[in-house]
């Protein structure tokens, strides 16, 4: 067992984070269970997806770099595991230039730099400076995937409408980012801890503009609709976004839009 086992307090707050990520994990499952039947991947993205089996990857190195934190290895498996069957099942149906593409992306972010970075922290770092490094690397990763979210504040605030940011989610969310930062704080890993800084105060900012514009009227016209299955986490320790694209021959990059994910 690892390190937490040996304080009680540590091991039950990993096991509430990974409990609450699992779940935050499976939310687009129904997303993918209509690509099945519809045998088709339509409008939805599969960046996202990548992104997040990349930063479950690099967790599992820091995971094992660092020795004896076995919960992050436990819930960042787990991330691999769900998001390599959520990309299969897109590659499964999606058309073939689209799969083509996404297969060149996949090499390319989740082999190709995936192993730049770990050979790098292998050959030129040692010790306590190697998992210093690699650390602050997957911080950075786990920054980029909270902010994510911040596109879906500004749709909110433009449309007047909450529809495209479920509540449950953003309490998910919050719950599962404090309960990250204290086993961090508890075991005393900064880079675990830190990101979910942001990650609970984004969720809070979520629940304030839900609170203040659930019962406002939308305004203008918005064809767009974001389902619940299109919002997830992109890490066990971080939240992420998947909007519809309007044109499904775009389906993996976002159009350069002042809405769009960053």
């Amino acid at each position: 067992m690892g390190m937490e086992a040996n304080d009680p307090l540590p091991f039950a707050v990993g096991i509430i984070g990974n409990v609450v990520s699992i779940l935050v994990y499976l939310v687009p499952s129904m997303t993918f269970y209509r690509i099945y039947k519809k045998k088709s991947t339509g409008e939805y993205q599969c960046l996202p997806y990548m992104v997040a089996l990349f930063s479950s990857m690099l967790w599992l190195f820091y995971a094992y770099i660092r020795k004896n934190v076995i919960l992050l290895v436990t819930i960042n498996s787990s991330g691999t595991i769900i998001e390599s069957i959520y990309i299969a099942i897109f590659l499964v149906y999606a058309p073939r230039p689209t799969r083509i593409l996404t297969i060149k992306i996949l090499l390319a972010l989740n082999v190709v730099l995936y192993l730049a970075l770990v050979l790098f922290s292998i050959f030129l770092t040692k010790g306590a400076l190697r998992v210093q490094v690699f650390g602050w690397i997957c911080v950075t990763v786990a920054a980029l995937v909270f902010a994510a979210p911040l596109s879906i504040l500004v749709r909110v605030y433009k449309t007047k409408s909450v529809e495209y940011m479920p509540i449950h989610l953003s309490i998910f969310l919050s719950v599962g980012a404090i309960a990250w930062f204290l086993y961090g704080f508890l075991v005393h890993d900064w880079c675990v801890a830190i990101p979910n800084v942001f990650g609970f105060t984004l969720g809070v900012v979520q629940m304030v503009v839900y609170a203040c514009y659930r019962n406002a009227k939308k305004v203008g016209g918005v064809e767009e609709e974001m389902k619940v299955g299109d919002v997830k986490d992109a890490f066990a320790m971080g939240p992420e976004l998947v909007e519809p694209n309007e044109n499904p021959t775009k389906d993996i990059i976002p159009e350069n839009k002042d809405d769009s994910p960053v």
